[in-house]
């Protein structure tokens, strides 16, 4: 190893590549003592990031249930992967890209949309859906419109042009996002299940193959960068956010569409976090192989570039192939034709190192095992949160309730989304079976009358609460919104945001709510089969809320069953299953508390998991029956927003029974495991006689009809009103009207 350059590294130089003393003492031990040169230490530095190692949750991550039947492929390749029958397979994730999108919301957000598609398409699957989960600071915040505009543009941008629709997500508004905002991107693409491609190389002697966009000099230390907190400083980080190129990524996909119909493939990796480095280190890892890299053969689209910035680059629309040998003609010519960069930069070995080459000089010679992995595996301090105590809804005060629909119709958290999703192309290749709004987004498996049905969700407020329950309802979320559209849940995928883990109250936070994930995934047999974790979402030492958010996906085998959560015609009953007899309306941490009251206290809801698989298989079996004519799962706002919600999506009335007393607690409590249906009146009563023996309850609500919200025939709130003021906020936010 004498022919590696090995410049004297300083404590300034360690510290700069986000490495601790006692990691750099690990790294000489790896090393036999010797000092890394700057680019094994910038190696190490991106490998042994938080961003890309998970160093400080691995320990609890492997606690969640990741097997089923229908599980092919569970966490560890670039996607999960689900048996979906018919010889097809669903491939899915979901991943961050915060820090950047804070710093430059356009480019940030596009590019987080393109890594997810490549982490599928990677594998095989053609992506036929995209999803997002977005949280934003206060609207009054002066930074927070043009962070809202920027992303919202990214994601549209990178997608549209890419022609993949996006078909559903959330946004959410929180001063604790006011430093540091959550863009978190899920992609979901179907394969065949005798085509699936993964990451593990093998053979030695088989050529290594860059394919895709030049690398350049954007994106250099953003897995680093990624796993840091922000301060003053964050805006001049705007270097270390990549650049995306739609076009580009779609002529990626369709050349590699085309080449993986050939035989001609080992292994395929897409370039993401740590670029070049991490996708030849976990590649030859995985395989159990060695790497010889010749740098100078790297396609590059600046002067000068060092070894350094080629193994660090982010640069984006790249992959690295493995191929069988004598296939690097035809794969050349598939890539050409796509006009894409194609070039052999270097071959496996059965050493077991990465030896970087340039221009003939060993710029780095490393063991792959110990960075890919042997990274550091942490079991940091941490605090449970602290319980809060139960807030009884006599305890909140009580406004009229039609004062209290109009404040929660109109507020940040529950007005349309329809600005957003309309700056997004949810319809193009022509299988979008729900457009943006209802419960979950379906699309159909192309030529089929099957479909997927695919839900993202969190609730951060309760995570902050109780991380345990938070965590669960995160989960049962998705659950519910799946089964309201008539859909079989069958796995999630993960985007953990939390704040800095070395600080033992949020480490509690996130042992917190992966265990209450892991207990809802378990008792739903619904596992985790992929995931992404961000740590450090913190500005100046102030944590955003603690944000689990849940990808989740499953089938409906009949898209004539589909529901929707739209009233359909006048005169139907209106049923709420799942209100337990002894609840009085659940107000701890409920948006009527906070909206309405301005108070932000209390224990959230207690999520029982055994009664929302019990209500949910009730409910998914009615609509499977086709006994059902809409459906929509009750959360943010309550019964009464979640009627509200039906009525508009309708324009269909309803005329309500009296609910009882606290009427602020039965109306805007967010007690969990509850779904309200309408149903033909000559099934309802049937219904009930079917829910008795098996412990449902359910209550007859009232019918619809009319042009009104009507509760007990008292003045009613007009849908035109509630209309103006649901759809209004977002359009009147973003022209700065308000």
């Amino acid at each position: 190893m004498t022919s590696v350059p090995n410049a004297r590294i300083t404590p300034a130089d360690i510290k700069s590549h986000g490495l601790s003393e006692e990691e750099y003492g690990r790294i000489l031990e790896i090393l036999g003592g010797r000092e890394p040169n700057l680019v094994e230490l910038g190696i190490f530095s991106v490998m042994w990031s938080e961003h890309c190692s998970y160093k400080s949750s691995k320990k609890w991550l492997k606690t969640l249930p990741t097997k089923a039947s229908w599980v092919i492929c569970g966490p560890g390749e670039n996607a999960g992967v689900i048996d979906i029958g018919d010889g097809l397979a669903a491939i899915f994730k979901m991943e961050s890209h915060n820090h950047p999108s804070y710093i430059e919301p356009y480019q940030g957000a596009a590019t987080g949309v393109g890594g997810i598609l490549r982490d599928v398409f990677t594998m095989g699957a053609r992506p036929i859906a995209n999803m997002n989960a977005l949280r934003f600071g206060s609207p009054d915040h002066p930074k927070t419109r043009r962070l809202v505009s920027g992303v919202v543009s990214g994601i549209g941008g990178y997608g549209n042009c890419v022609g993949v629709p996006t078909v559903g997500g959330e946004v959410n508004f929180h001063p604790s996002y006011n430093g540091n905002i959550l863009v978190n991107a899920m992609t979901v693409g179907l394969a065949d299940q005798n085509k699936i491609f993964y990451s593990a190389a093998a053979g030695a002697g088989n050529p290594v193959v860059y394919v895709g966009s030049k690398t350049g000099r954007d994106g250099i230390h953003g897995a680093t960068m990624a796993s840091a907190e922000f301060g003053a400083d964050s805006e001049e980080k705007r270097p270390t956010v990549q650049v995306g190129d739609p076009f580009t990524e779609k002529l990626l996909i369709e050349a590699c569409m085309e080449l993986m119909a050939t035989d001609a493939i080992q292994s395929i990796q897409d370039m993401g976090a740590a670029g070049l480095t991490s996708s030849s280190f976990e590649m030859a890892s995985k395989g159990g192989m060695g790497v010889q890299l010749d740098l100078e053969k790297v396609p590059q689209r600046e002067e000068g570039m060092t070894p350094y910035e080629m193994m660090l680059s982010e640069s984006q629309e790249r992959m690295l192939i493995i191929l069988k040998p004598g296939k690097e003609a035809l794969a050349r010519k598939i890539f050409e034709k796509w006009e894409l960069d194609f070039a052999v930069i270097g071959h496996l070995t059965d050493t077991g190192r990465m030896v970087l080459k340039h221009h003939g000089e060993v710029v780095g010679d490393l063991p792959i095992d110990p960075l890919a992995q042997a990274s550091p595996e942490y079991d940091r301090p941490w605090v449970a949160t602290e319980p809060l105590p139960v807030l009884h809804a006599a305890d909140v005060t009580e406004v009229d309730w039609r004062d209290a629909l109009k404040t929660l119709m109109g507020c940040p958290d529950i007005a349309s989304r329809r600005w957003v999703w309309e700056q997004y192309d949810c319809i193009v290749m022509a299988d979008t079976a729900q457009r943006p709004g209802g419960d979950a987004a379906v699309v159909r498996i192309h030529n089929t009358n099957r479909a997927l049905a695919i839900s993202t969700d969190c609730t951060p407020r309760y995570v902050k609460a109780d991380p345990f329950e938070g965590g669960k309802q995160a989960v049962v979320e998705t659950w519910r919104n799946i089964t309201a559209v008539g859909g079989k849940p069958l796995a999630i995928t993960d985007n953990l945001n939390f704040g800095n883990p070395e600080k033992p109250p949020i480490m509690g936070q996130i042992v917190g709510a992966i265990e209450g994930i892991g207990a809802a995934c378990s008792h739903l047999n619904y596992p985790v089969v992929s995931g992404n974790v961000s740590l450090y979402n913190e500005t100046n030492g102030n944590a955003i809320l603690p944000t689990p958010a849940i990808g989740g996906v499953g089938v409906i085998d009949d898209l004539d069953k589909m529901t929707t959560v739209a009233f359909k015609a006048p005169g139907d009953v209106i049923l709420l299953i799942g209100q337990k007899d002894t609840a009085s309306g659940w107000l701890g941490q409920s948006l009527y508390l906070r909206e309405v009251a301005g108070r932000e206290e209390g224990a959230p809801p207690p999520v029982d998991l055994k009664h929302e698989k019990l209500i949910g298989d009730f409910v998914r079996n009615l609509i499977q029956a086709g006994r059902v004519t809409a459906c929509h799962d009750l959360s943010d706002g309550g019964l009464v927003v979640g009627l509200t919600e039906m009525a508009l999506a309708g324009n269909i009335g309803c005329l309500l029974n009296d609910p009882g007393v606290p009427r602020h607690g039965r109306l805007f409590g967010e007690d969990q495991g509850r779904y309200v249906l309408t149903v033909k009146a000559a099934d309802a009563t049937a219904i009930l006689r079917e829910a008795e023996p098996v412990n449902i309850p359910v209550q007859m609500l009232g019918v619809t009809g009319g042009k009104d919200i009507v509760l007990a025939d008292e003045t009613a709130v007009s849908l035109a009103d509630l209309r103006q003021l649901h759809e209004g906020w977002f359009p009147t936010y973003m022209s700065g009207k308000n």
